[in-house]
């Protein structure tokens, strides 16, 4: 049960986010950019990214949800998701995005965990400083809104179907499309004639 009277029926982070429209649009925005426009990093990885960072921060509905987007991106591929919450460094997945998840670990313990080896070491698998760069970013914001999720006891169902519906949609429509369906939208005005 929520810690605070939430919005019924909406799950994680979506009810917090119809109780305070002001703070959910930047919020919104902000994953927007990170793992839905274009960028170097395909959707599919970010969304990994954001999934094991959430994964090691032990929130069930950002782990469950983007992990379910994630597959979504990857032709459906769940057991990817899987193994890479469980070993990344073994699945089937690239030298550089092994490479941004070790930097999404440190940034997970503490930004000051990140060495100048482990950027390097990016940069050697092919990281661009903009993909360094947006894997802190995504890192450190779950960090915020898994604690955001998790601090306010959201309502955090188990029907991993729910995820997988939700995660098709918001990778086909993103995240600012999303929120159109649970946050409150301004009055169009009407223009004179």
């Amino acid at each position: 049960m929520p810690h605070i009277q939430l919005p019924e029926g909406l799950q994680g982070i979506r009810g917090p986010m119809a109780f305070r429209p002001e703070t959910a649009k930047p919020l919104n925005e902000l994953a927007e950019i990170l793992l839905h426009a274009p960028n170097s990093l395909a959707p599919g990885e970010r969304e990994l990214i954001a999934t094991y960072v959430s994964h090691l921060n032990d929130c069930y509905f950002c782990q469950t949800v983007h992990g379910a987007i994630a597959a979504a991106h990857l032709d459906g591929d769940e057991d990817l998701v899987r193994r890479v919450k469980a070993d990344f460094q073994h699945a089937d997945i690239s030298a550089k995005l092994k490479a941004l998840l070790v930097i999404a670990s440190k940034v997970q313990r503490g930004g000051k965990h990140v060495t100048a080896s482990d950027v390097e070491e990016a940069r050697q698998a092919g990281a661009t400083d903009i993909e360094i760069h947006d894997t802190v970013l995504i890192a450190a914001a779950f960090c915020m809104f898994n604690r955001y999720v998790d601090g306010l006891a959201t309502w955090q169902p188990e029907d991993e179907e729910l995820y997988r519906q939700r995660g098709k949609k918001t990778a086909r429509d993103g995240y600012v499309t999303m929120s159109r369906e649970y946050l409150p939208q301004p009055e169009l005005e009407t223009q004179g004639a």
